[in-house]
C-alpha cells in the first residue's frame, strides 16, 4: 500500500478525467491520497473530493503566490474548513521566491498566520519552498512544536537535519527519479526513515520516464522504487515505512 501525500486532483487538469485517474491509482496500490488545496477554489474542491471518496483526505491553505490577495475573512473561512472531519492539514503554504519576488513580506505574513493556525488546531503543515530555503527555515525556526511536511523537498541535503530538528518530515516526488536529480537523490539517501514521505505533486513533476507529461498519483510507485534503490532496501520496506509515517502524521486512525 502507498499513500500519495500531496496530489492536486483538484486541479483543472483533472476536471474531465478525475475518476479515471483515481481508478488508475487504486489499481497501482495507491490506496490513500491527500488532495492539497492552495487557494479558495481548490480548497473547496479538495474538501468536495474528500467527501466523495472514503480514501481521499484534504488539506486546505493558501499558496505563497496567493499571499497578496488574502484578507482576514479568508482566514476565518480557513479555520472553519480545517475543522471538517476529512481535512487533515494546513496548506499548501510557505515561501516562493521563484514565482513571486515582489510580495515577500506578504508571503511571510501569510505563512506565519497559517503556522499559528496549525499549532492552534494541532494539524500538520504542507510546506511549499522554492528558491527560499534559508528564509523558510528562518520563519519556521521562530516556532516550537511544529509538525508537517517539507513538500517535494528541493533544498540541500545539508539543510535536511535542520528541518528534521524542527519536527518536520521530508517528502520526495518525481525529481528524485530524474537523471540529473543529484540534489533530491542525495537527500533520499540521508533522510531518517521515520521522517520520510513520498508524493507526486500531480499533475506536476512527473517522474522519469514520463518527465514533462501530466503526472498522476499512480506514479508515486516510481518515486518509492527509486528511493528504495538509492537506499539499497526493498520497495516493500519503503512502501511500509512511508505509509506508516503518513498515517501517524495525518492522524489517519481509521487506517491503523
Amino acid at each position: 500500500m502507498l499513500i500519495d501525500t500531496h496530489v492536486h486532483l483538484n486541479s483543472n487538469k483533472f476536471k474531465d478525467n478525475v475518476d479515471e485517474v483515481i481508478k488508475r491509482a487504486l489499481a497501482n496500490d495507491v490506496k490513500v491520497m491527500i488532495v492539497v488545496g492552495y487557494d479558495k477554489q481548490t480548497n473547496l474542491k479538495a474538501i468536495s473530493l474528500a467527501e466523495q471518496y472514503s480514501f481521499i483526505y484534504a488539506t486546505v491553505g493558501f499558496h505563497p503566490t496567493e499571499a497578496k490577495n488574502i484578507k482576514q475573512e479568508d482566514y476565518e473561512l480557513l479555520v472553519k474548513q480545517l475543522k471538517h472531519k476529512k481535512v487533515v492539514g494546513v496548506g499548501e503554504c510557505g515561501l516562493d521566491f521563484y514565482w513571486d519576488k515582489e510580495f515577500i513580506n506578504e508571503q511571510i505574513d501569510v505563512f506565519k498566520k497559517q503556522i499559528e493556525i496549525s499549532l492552534e488546531l494541532d494539524l500538520p503543515l504542507a510546506i511549499h519552498m522554492r528558491d527560499a530555503s534559508e528564509a523558510t527555515y528562518n520563519v519556521l525556526s521562530e516556532y516550537a512544536g511544529l509538525k508537517g511536511i517539507m513538500h517535494c523537498y528541493s533544498g540541500s541535503a545539508e539543510m535536511v537535519p535542520l528541518f528534521i530538528d524542527l519536527g518536520l518530515h521530508i517528502s520526495l516526488g518525481g525529481p528524485v527519479t530524474f537523471k540529473n536529480g543529484h540534489k533530491p537523490k542525495a537527500v533520499a539517501k540521508i533522510v531518517p526513515l521515520n521522517k520520510l514521505l513520498i508524493e507526486t505533486d500531480s499533475p506536476y513533476l512527473s517522474p522519469h520516464p514520463y518527465r514533462g507529461k501530466t503526472n498522476e498519483p499512480f506514479r508515486v510507485k516510481l518515486v518509492a522504487e527509486e528511493i528504495a534503490r538509492l537506499r539499497d532496501i526493498s520497495y516493500n520496506q519503503i512502501a511500509e515505512i512511508t505509509t506508516k509515517n503518513a498515517i501517524k502524521l495525518f492522524n489517519l486512525k481509521e487506517l491503523l
